[in-house]
């Protein structure tokens, strides 16, 4: 019945989509819940766009797509950071600021350029043929980076997300936080973007954290439940690309947004029944 298994991890590129695809998709999940509590959810398609339009440059000018776009996305990742905290333009005016300038630069360098439209199409959509074992040595340390991160800080984390300016108080250095956040996310997007897509991996970030919140009310719940929601929903969509020769990006979000719809189902029979 599952013999499909078997043949499916079978293929190299498929177990390196796999391996690469889990831990993205664990590290988004988990800095999801800290961005998406701060309102700051939206740093995920920001930064996407970033990452297109370095991509774009990249293909132009013949770099490597990895190694060029990847510090770009960290210093816009530092540039929100920055910009949020110390001047008059903040949270979504800056994201939007960067994304829409880093976007028009992508578009503008694919319109003069030549021959760079069929490469980056699999980057602006998704292809789990693009994936490298590169990619797949640098999600083991993403994914090392963000549960230590989060085992390190877990307590300070929880003070800087729901009370950024008590925790300012205490003593505790919230740019700092901010920006292990910032970057880690520029990190999990890049990776995330050449398997699920620049117009899709912010859904990463922000759906496995909304479906938990539907039913749970800690961090620590919400935390853990947006972490399986998105390992499972990965699977799942996973599987049903390969079994129907159906994009691996928009089957792993379709996912996402059904066990949305089933978190938000079983939240309002909960309510009824109480």
């Amino acid at each position: 019945m599952f013999d499909w298994v078997g043949e499916m991890l079978s293929y190299s590129f498929i177990s390196r989509a796999l391996l690469v695809g889990t831990l993205v998709s664990l590290c988004a999940a988990l800095l999801g819940v800290s961005l998406v509590l701060k309102r700051s959810s939206m740093i995920g398609d920001g930064l996407s766009h970033v990452g297109f339009g370095a991509l774009a440059v990249a293909m132009a000018v013949g770099a490597a797509p990895l190694a060029f776009t990847l510090p770009v996305v960290i210093l816009a990742a530092l540039a929100l950071v920055r910009l949020s905290e110390s001047s008059r333009i903040k949270g979504d005016a800056a994201i939007g600021m960067i994304s829409t300038g880093a976007l028009a630069v992508g578009v503008m360098v694919l319109s003069l350029s030549r021959g760079a439209n069929a490469d980056i199409s699999s980057y602006l959509f998704g292809s789990v043929l693009v994936l490298s074992r590169e990619d797949v040595v640098l999600s083991l340390w993403l994914g090392a980076a963000v549960l230590l991160f989060y085992a390190l800080t877990y307590r300070r984390l929880f003070t800087v997300t729901f009370d950024e300016s008590f925790a300012k108080a205490t003593g505790l250095w919230t740019w700092l936080y901010n920006t292990l956040i910032a970057v880690l996310t520029a990190v999990t997007v890049v990776l995330g973007m050449r398997m699920m897509g620049a117009m899709l991996i912010s859904s990463l970030v922000i759906f496995p954290a909304l479906t938990a919140m539907r039913l749970c009310k800690s961090f620590l719940s919400v935390t853990l439940t947006a972490a399986a929601v998105s390992l499972a929903s990965f699977a799942v969509g996973m599987s049903l690309s390969y079994l129907y020769a159906a994009p691996a990006g928009a089957s792993v979000v379709l996912v996402n947004v059904l066990m949305f719809l089933v978190f938000t189902l079983v939240r309002r029979f909960r309510a009824r029944a109480a």
